[in-house]
């Protein structure tokens, strides 16, 4: 593995590369969490070429002590992929990461081969969705990974708020319908998530495809990393031009 600072226009964002073959960027969840993505990118690396990141003011990445918005996040990402010289990649999101991945696709879709959602949340900001998440996570003790730095709260809420300005807008279900790429939408059977935000997405874009792995819980990889292998690796494998 090898790392390196990205400069961008107000923080260095940390990156890391490992792996070689088609370009593949993971994007964590939160918002406001550092890169926990290591378990995913083992299983997938000898098969493409994977870059993490810590979001800025996350983790290893400098923060100037303020939020910012999904735009500031999508052109951090885009600068990610410049400054690796790849001229398009596959991404790959979990959770909120993989919302921001879709986001990302609406935004820059010049530059995306591909693009996966892990346990995505889904464009929606509707109550029953809450109650029915906040319920179970009573409930229920989910299982998660360690995390190497503690959450941006300030970032975290900043992120959010920008995120539900974003799904407002009036044609953003219409711009979903027209997204032109392989999409697959990964989703846990134990999630304490409800899935049908996630369903939807995936019935509007055409010929996506949406996989749901039994007994596995949000973080797939801690209980079921076998079949979240197979899935992935079996996406990637689709992409094989060694010049993209």
């Amino acid at each position: 593995m090898v790392e390196r600072y990205i400069k961008v226009e107000n923080a260095r964002i940390w990156t890391e590369k490992s792996g070689q073959g088609v370009p593949v960027i993971l994007i964590s969840g939160g918002p406001g969490s550092c890169n926990y993505l290591e378990p995913v990118c083992s299983l997938i690396e000898d098969h493409c070429e994977v870059i993490m990141f810590d979001p800025k003011g996350c983790g290893r990445s400098s923060y100037d002590g303020y939020g910012y918005d999904l735009e500031s996040s999508l052109q951090d990402i885009e600068s990610i992929r410049e400054e690796y010289g790849y001229k398009k990649w596959i991404v790959i999101g979990h959770s909120w990461g993989a919302d921001l991945g879709l986001a990302y696709s609406l935004l820059f879709p010049q530059s995306i081969l591909g693009y996966v959602s892990i346990s995505g949340t889904g464009i929606q900001n509707d109550r029953d969705w809450k109650a029915a998440y906040n319920q179970k996570k009573l409930l229920i003790d989910e299982l998660k990974p360690d995390f190497e730095f503690e959450a941006n709260e300030i970032v975290h809420r900043s992120l959010i708020d920008s995120w539900r300005s974003f799904i407002k807008q009036p044609l953003l279900l219409k711009e979903i319908t027209q997204l032109n790429l392989p999409t697959l939408f990964i989703y846990a059977q134990n999630d304490i998530r409800p899935s049908w935000s996630i369903e939807q997405i995936h019935n509007l874009i055409n010929g996506s495809r949406y996989i749901e792995i039994k007994g596995a819980d949000h973080y797939i990889w801690l209980s079921k990393k076998n079949e979240l292998a197979e899935a992935l690796r079996s996406f990637i494998k689709s992409f094989s031009d060694p010049l993209l």
